[in-house]
């Protein structure tokens, strides 16, 4: 741990399928902690792992007749192109647990030799009652873990909570030479080695999953602290579940919505909107309507960017101190995303006050606008938003949405013509009426001293 510096260690994905709404929760907490770190001047190492060996790996790569390595970088190429939709950064460092097998090997190698682990049948174990403190992060106690804790049967553990370090090799599986024979690492002890590696014994920050608090953090805490004498990891960070209909969204119940469906039918920008909108440590509910009220936030927001950005003509500004120092506050208030969203929406509706009341070029008046639009867009990059520019965003959107309208430009134009027509002979129930089957179909007119505009609702 050193001064104006912070480590951070958090446990990836397992690459056996494609990423649901969870996994993006995760990606997306933890990435807001990274720009927040970086934004509050730390220099942050960052590390996320991939778990690329594994049970369900091998169980679906069989399945799909594919070698694991294959199965591997298929699901990984398609983890990037999720993360990079949603514009999640690369972190400094994202280790594959094959790439660091001779420093698991070493690792279980101590605790064997501190009489933490021992061999059985070429499998290696860490005994569980060996460390004291075993359940201080989880709150519970051995006994409390015995009844109802997902452990492994096996009839080579001298106990039922030990868990597998080492697991001697089968037929047809990959398998790495060892003390103990062929075979290959359990789960846990990847990121224990991984973490030691790249951060060091003891490093600031370990996140995860709520889902990984027990077993896994457990257990990472009992193999590092059993080898090395000391608790990997200062603070422990852990993202809230997505749920559907108050469960867990997960494979296993079969209730999950992968990244890229998700993608396919509401802005990216909005899923991380929608994903900031909550505390990383509260659960979120997943469901339609809350992503299309996102996507609709979103729309405002580059609404009200346009509006300054037109009104400005390229002036810039500095985010004013009192903005500066509410953002400060919450990022220092346990990354409280949600707060910093409120502070985006504060910030929004004072530039629109300021449009509103916009005549000339008051220099005040003026500089006023061009320090809020430099608050909203620096608090939106740090929500990993405004990534393209307000008038390419309410082109794309237009396009997108009237595809899904059943009405052509042409036609709405048509219809904006008719409503003027209709004006001017001061037949308003007409007008009123083609307004309102535009609206019907999601499109909203906009009347100005420029003429009326259009835009297609989220929806």
């Amino acid at each position: 741990v050193t001064q104006g510096k912070v480590g951070i260690y958090v446990c990836g994905v397992t690459v056996y399928d494609r990423c649901h709404m969870g996994h993006a929760r995760a990606a997306v907490a933890f990435d807001f902690i990274f720009r927040a770190l970086e934004y509050l001047g730390f220099e942050v190492t960052y590390v996320r792992n991939f778990t690329d060996i594994d049970d369900k790996i091998i169980n679906r790569a069989a399945e799909k007749g594919i070698p694991c390595d294959e199965l591997v970088e298929e699901n990984i190429a398609a983890f990037y192109e999720d993360m990079d939709a949603l514009h999640v950064r690369r972190p400094t460092h994202e280790p594959r647990a094959t790439g660091h097998m001779a420093e698991m090997i070493k690792l279980i190698g101590e605790l064997v030799e501190k009489g933490h682990a021992y061999q059985s049948g070429g499998d290696v174990f860490y005994a569980v009652r060996s460390f004291p403190e075993y359940g201080t992060l989880s709150g519970k106690n051995i006994e409390e873990l015995m009844e109802g804790a997902r452990v492994e049967v096996s009839d080579k553990k001298r106990d039922p909570l030990d868990f597998a370090l080492w697991k001697a090799a089968k037929p047809g599986e990959q398998k790495w030479p060892s003390p103990w024979g062929e075979g290959r690492p359990g789960w846990h002890i990847e990121c224990s080695a991984m973490s030691r590696e790249l951060l060091g014994i003891n490093f600031d920050i370990h996140g995860g999953g709520m889902d990984l608090i027990f077993p896994h953090h457990e257990n990472e805490i009992a193999q590092s602290q059993g080898a090395c004498g000391s608790r990997p990891a200062n603070y422990w960070l852990h993202n809230g579940f997505v749920n559907i209909n108050r469960e867990k969204m997960s494979k296993s119940l079969g209730n999950f919505f992968t990244i890229r469906d998700v993608l396919k039918k509401f802005d990216a920008e909005a899923v991380r909107l929608y994903l900031t909108n909550t505390h990383y440590r509260s659960p979120i509910d997943f469901a339609d309507p809350y992503l299309l009220e996102a996507e609709r936030s979103l729309d405002r927001f580059y609404a009200t960017a346009l509006r300054a950005e037109e009104l400005l003509g390229g002036e810039s500004g500095k985010m004013p101190e009192k903005i500066s120092a509410s953002l400060r506050e919450a990022l220092e208030d346990d990354f409280n995303s949600a707060l910093v969203v409120a502070l985006l929406n504060e910030v929004a509706t004072a530039i629109n006050s300021l449009c509103d009341g916009a005549s000339g070029k008051e220099s005040e008046h003026t500089k006023a606008l061009a320090d809020y639009y430099a608050a909203l867009r620096e608090i939106g990059g740090l929500l990993g938003i405004f990534q393209r520019k307000p008038s390419d965003y309410m082109e794309q959107t237009k396009e997108k949405r009237i595809a899904q309208t059943g009405i052509t430009v042409a036609e709405i134009e048509q219809a904006i013509r008719d409503r003027e027509q209709a004006r001017v002979e001061k037949d308003y129930a007409k007008a009123d009426s083609i307004r309102l089957r535009l609206a019907e179909k999601g499109v909203e007119l906009k009347d100005s001293a420029a003429g009326t505009g259009w835009a297609v609702k989220a929806g």
